[in-house]
């Protein structure tokens, strides 16, 4: 079983889904891509899942983000249970959710623990860049549905800090403050980030956001 790892180059593949065959480079195109994996169809905490994500699309659609999903389970089950997440999520799924009842993409990236369960797969998600290199990782545990607000959060750091020489400190939220990169020193910080750079410690230096 392969292991992903940040950094990494995201395995490509081509799969059967709810919106007809998928290959993931074609799917993804010069964008973002967040591809998250459901242990089956029709349990509870995924149907809450895929109906929150289907009515974040529009914001993962401002930032260029593809959504993917992936359950164990074959194309007709993805069809009915799409029926009970439409009806009971008050939304309409409007991303494909891969078939992958050979279990072939999971493998691909890692997604069944055995330690956690031999046969479904764990809420894996991945966010791969437009490079198609893997930029973040999370696992949740099948008991723990994920929270799409810090989702977009760290797609937001991601997008921001692949443009701009900075990081962004614990809490943050788009608007606030950002770290500048320890690879700058700080006579040269106040040069690139002219709204102002505060030197806290030599390492420690704060900025406002620079896209904004």
């Amino acid at each position: 079983m392969a292991t992903i790892r940040l950094g990494d180059v995201a395995p490509d593949f081509t799969a059967d889904s709810s919106m007809g065959m998928i290959n993931l480079y074609d799917y993804l195109g010069d964008g973002w891509g967040i591809l998250f994996s459901h242990p089956a169809d029709f349990t509870p905490v995924c149907t809450t899942e895929l109906g929150t994500a289907a009515k974040f699309k529009g914001e993962f659609d401002k930032r260029n983000v593809k959504m993917l999903a992936l359950s164990v389970d074959g194309v007709a089950s993805h069809g009915e249970w799409i029926k009970d997440i439409n009806e009971t999520q008050h939304t309409t799924v409007n991303f494909p959710i891969i078939a992958d009842d050979d279990k072939k993409v999971s493998t691909l990236y890692d997604m069944i623990h055995p330690n956690a369960n031999d046969s479904l797969t764990v809420r894996s998600v991945y966010i791969i860049a437009p490079d198609k290199t893997v930029k973040l990782i999370i696992t949740y545990p099948a008991s723990t549905g994920r929270n799409f607000h810090e989702l977009l959060r760290v797609i937001d750091s991601l997008q921001l800090t692949a443009y701009h020489k900075v990081a962004t400190p614990a809490n943050w939220e788009n608007g606030d403050r950002v770290v500048v990169s320890p690879s700058i020193n700080t006579d040269d910080a106040k040069k690139i980030f002219t709204k102002g750079v505060e030197e806290i410690k030599p390492y420690l230096r704060m900025t406002p956001q620079p896209n904004l």
